[in-house]
């Protein structure tokens, strides 16, 4: 699976891998079956080092919501227009946002259509676009960058409250996006003005309103995956799953997650400071001959449909291993689920707030430019079916293993 990744996530090398080499007190290593977690201290840092095999979880389908015969224009509320967003509420409620339609509709797990809210408009509750929605304490927020509007709502679709949704752009809905990070406390993106100009950042939510916190992201150079200049002018990039590359996302209480993809080190870091290191021991793979080809005809498919293409490198490099991490994400619970290359298909490894390893899961596809939705006992994705039709799917989180 390829998700391209915009010009402000491309990778720098990061500081907080080198200073932990001097002597340490460490807390008795925790064992389930072969899986060890060692935490160290070293100079006000904490380490958490996870090896061995994990126990495994299961992800059972509960429900998919989308239209359930070939015929579409029936109108009934499981066929979308454009979803860009789902989550679970209350009583175990999914809320879809279908951006195509300016409607948030609302399902239970049986996949039965419960109530309808929201249209196309400027006024309380309507939408210019659905870019993103979540729960957040007791109500929905949807994010609405083009109409420029946060709005609140409650479960039965009445309307709460507004804020402005600082930045006016299309946005990519995989990024672009709310980021739930606890029960009560979300960012979502935006732009700052800081005296000189606007700056991208990641804005703090909850339930009361803006927390007042503002991270930003490391700023990236456009020095990831190939440029291509054609059409007198126009200009490209292609982007190589396999390159390594810099994750910056949002935590709670005002830190950030960070991480080289090349890397299983991922730093907790708030402002200059690093607060803690998620190390995982896995052994790098090799790019097979089979993946690498399936690049290089992508490259070729690029190339091919702009035609005159000048592109720098020429071709796609192939690097000596893959990348650990394709994505991170840290669920309202705490939890940071943490999308893993290895051999026969991407997976799940998931850990708890102190960074433990818990579970080795597997991973379900979801639509390009969607993300999944965490809740505790529940995974939400969108998927694409070959008619180019969306539908949501939930997951039951079924713990096993010791």
């Amino acid at each position: 699976m390829t998700r391209d990744i915009p010009s402000a996530f491309a990778f720098v090398p990061l500081s907080f891998a080198l200073a932990l080499a001097t002597g340490c007190a460490a807390d008795s290593p925790v064992v389930a079956g072969d899986l060890t977690t060692t935490i160290d201290t070293v100079d006000g840092v904490i380490r958490v080092t996870n090896s061995g095999t994990a126990p495994e979880w299961q992800l059972t389908h509960v429900v998919s919501i989308g239209p359930k015969t070939l015929r579409v224009g029936d109108g009934g509320p499981e066929e979308f227009g454009q979803v860009t967003s789902a989550d679970l509420g209350p009583d175990n409620e999914v809320f879809v946002g279908d951006s195509q339609n300016g409607e948030v509709r609302v399902f239970g797990l049986d996949g039965q259509h419960r109530r309808t809210f929201g249209r196309f408009g400027e006024g309380p509750g309507e939408f210019a676009y659905i870019t993103s929605l979540a729960w957040v304490g007791d109500r929905l927020l949807t994010l609405d960058l083009i109409g420029g509007h946060v709005w609140e709502f409650s479960s039965d679709g009445e309307v709460l409250g507004h804020r402005i949704a600082t930045g006016f752009w299309g946005g990519e809905p995989g990024v672009d996006r709310f980021y739930p990070v606890a029960a009560d406390e979300a960012y979502s993106v935006g732009m700052v003005f800081d005296g000189t100009g606007n700056s991208r950042a990641y804005i703090g939510q909850n339930s009361a309103g803006e927390t007042g916190d503002s991270l930003y992201p490391r700023e990236q150079p456009w020095d990831r995956g190939i440029r291509c200049e054609y059409n007198n002018g126009w200009s490209g990039h292609f982007y190589v799953v396999y390159d390594p590359r810099y994750i910056g996302q949002p935590g709670p209480n005002g830190v950030m997650y960070e991480v080289r993809t090349d890397a299983y080190r991922i730093a907790v870091t708030r402002g200059a400071d690093t607060l803690r290191i998620i190390e995982r021991a896995l052994s790098p793979l090799p790019v097979s001959d089979e993946e690498w080809a399936s690049v290089t005809e992508e490259f070729e498919t690029y190339v091919r449909d702009r035609p005159g293409a000048d592109c720098d490198p020429r071709r796609p490099v192939r690097p000596a291993t893959k990348p650990f991490i394709d994505e991170i994400f840290i669920a309202a619970d705490g939890r940071l689920w943490v999308e893993v290359m290895r051999t026969g298909g991407n997976r799940w490894e998931v850990f708890d707030p102190e960074g433990r390893l818990l579970a080795d899961v597997p991973l379900v596809e979801w639509k390009e430019g969607s993300v999944p939705a965490f809740r505790t006992d529940y995974q939400i994705t969108i998927r694409q079916d070959s008619l180019d039709l969306d539908h949501v799917d939930v997951w039951k989180i079924e713990k096993g293993g010791g």
